[in-house]
C-alpha cells in the first residue's frame, strides 16, 4: 500500500489541503504532533480516526514531499 492510498488531496475537503482519506485531520496537523515529540499513542488517543498505517502514510508523504521540494544536498566538504 501506498501513502497515496490514504492520504487525499480533495478540493472539497478543508480546501485541498492533505488529509488522512475519510477524515478532515490535516497531514500538517499530525506533523506537528510528531515533531512536538508525541507518541503514536497519544496521537491516536486525539485522533481515533487515524490509525497506525495512517501515520507511518503521513510520514511518508512528508518525505516525500520533501524529496520533490529540496534542492538535493551540497556534498559535504572534505577536512583537510
Amino acid at each position: 500500500m501506498s501513502f497515496r492510498d490514504i492520504i487525499v488531496e480533495d478540493p472539497a475537503v478543508c480546501g485541498g489541503q492533505p488529509t488522512v482519506r475519510g477524515t478532515r485531520v490535516l497531514v500538517r496537523t499530525l506533523l506537528a504532533y510528531l515533531a512536538a515529540g508525541k507518541a503514536p499513542d497519544e496521537i491516536h488517543a486525539d485522533f481515533p480516526s487515524v490509525s497506525p498505517d495512517a501515520l507511518r502514510a503521513v510520514i511518508a508523504f512528508a518525505a516525500a514531499s520533501a524529496r520533490e521540494d529540496l534542492p538535493a544536498p551540497a556534498p559535504i566538504p572534505k577536512v583537510a
